[in-house]
């Protein structure tokens, strides 16, 4: 249905004033990314450091043993879900929620992180242990260190089986994927390393004794895998909110631009027909 040029003006109006709010939380969100990703690849380093002391411990002390390896007996488990506080951010929300949908029991307890998707995982049914919301942006180590104990004592009294974290993966600037990380059992890839290892060894001596000191380095380590997760979730967030709101500003301008051309041939024609009118009055003349 053709518009009039005052009603095509209005649009045009509100489209650029949409597309200025766009690419302002573009550039915020850009910004972020860069602050974000910064302390993702900084944390990595010790998180690293940690999980390879302990592989070393476990690939030099193959008769030691800790509770926290342990063959599954079942399937139960408790969860962490890192979802986002706000929304506009693409996929990212709905893409974890239906990563939890597909592998999770909504009979299991699990914590949700992250203010914009906790009513929406406890309308689906889902046992959430957390009252209320827990903001992901506001997250404090302790916080989750409080969730992740929890877990580490529903596993190691035999209420769950394993302990995981579901987050989203920062893949690069432009692909962002949802994953479930398995903190407990604790499975240490020891065997490439065992393979790649130099006929030097240096034999190491614990005390008191290697299961104890890895009885207290893998709390540590699951911790500090865990935030590692979900740093690199909002990592992924701010990501994905730059790409939506990317694409937005992209589309305000190209709505903008058909408009625009719609308007011009709009006013080209009352022009035009103006004209027919006057040269058609002078001739009656």
């Amino acid at each position: 249905m053709p518009q009039s040029s005052q009603a095509l003006r209005t649009r045009i109006k509100s489209v650029n004033s949409t597309r200025k709010i766009t690419k302002a939380m573009e550039m915020i969100a850009n910004a972020k990314l860069f602050r974000q990703r910064n302390k993702m690849e900084a944390n990595r380093e010790y998180s690293q450091r940690l999980q390879d002391t302990v592989e070393e411990i476990v690939s030099n002390n193959p008769d030691a043993e800790s509770k926290y390896v342990r063959k599954a007996n079942g399937n139960k488990a408790i969860s962490i879900v890192f979802t986002s506080d706000l929304g506009l951010c693409g996929g990212y929300n709905a893409n974890i929620i239906k990563h939890a949908k597909e592998t999770l029991n909504k009979e299991d307890p699990m914590y949700v992180v992250g203010t914009s998707s906790y009513r929406t995982l406890k309308e689906e049914g889902f046992n959430i242990l957390n009252d209320t919301p827990v903001s992901s942006d506001g997250l404090t180590y302790s916080e989750l260190k409080q969730m992740i104990e929890e877990g580490v004592r529903r596993f190691v009294n035999y209420e769950v089986d394993e302990l995981k974290v579901l987050y989203t993966r920062f893949v690069n600037t432009m692909s962002f994927k949802p994953e479930t990380d398995i903190l407990l059992p604790c499975e240490l890839d020891v065997g490439e390393k065992k393979e790649k290892e130099n006929d030097i060894h240096v034999e190491t001596l614990f005390e008191p004794s290697a299961t104890a000191i890895l009885d207290s380095l893998i709390p540590m380590m699951i911790q500090d895998v865990a935030y590692s997760d979900w740093m690199e979730s909002t990592t992924a967030e701010q990501g994905s909110r730059r790409v939506a709101m990317k694409t937005a500003t992209d589309n305000a301008d190209e709505l903008s631009a058909e408009l625009l051309l719609e308007y011009n041939k709009i006013r080209q024609a009352n022009i035009t027909q103006e004209i027919t009118e006057i040269v058609g009055g002078s001739d009656a003349v």
